[in-house]
């Protein structure tokens, strides 16, 4: 089951990443590199250098959950970034497509309505 929504903010981790690491080594990853909180209830995603497995580590309020996709063929496909930066803020609909293997870079959005008012 895939407990992730829209309302998760999600960081894409901009280096490769060594796949044997687990719940710890990622957490060390986050507070040393992107110097912020795994617990903060954002969602990270990590990928190895040959792009075919995928980590997302996310806290769920009382415990880590670690989600894990590898490839039996093909490639993610990341998005372009800056190699200044450390991670990369991306959607959740940039999730599902990078997930499901649909290129990211080349999509155009279209314009949507979006109401004046604030959410309270």
């Amino acid at each position: 089951m895939f407990g992730l929504t829209t309302t998760h903010q999600f960081h894409l981790y901009s280096k490769s990443t060594d796949m044997r690491k687990g719940f710890n080594g990622l957490c060390g990853l986050i507070q040393n590199d992107l110097s912020t909180s795994p617990t903060n209830g954002s969602v990270y995603i990590f990928i190895n250098k040959t792009r075919d497995k995928v980590k997302l580590l996310h806290w769920s309020g009382s415990s880590f959950i670690l989600y894990y996709k590898r490839l039996e063929s093909g490639t993610f496909e990341i998005p372009y970034y800056d190699e200044q930066v450390d991670s990369i803020s991306i959607t959740y609909s940039q999730l599902v497509l990078l997930i499901d293997g649909i290129s990211i870079t080349n999509i155009s959005r279209r314009k949507r309505y979006k109401s004046a008012a604030k959410n309270v």
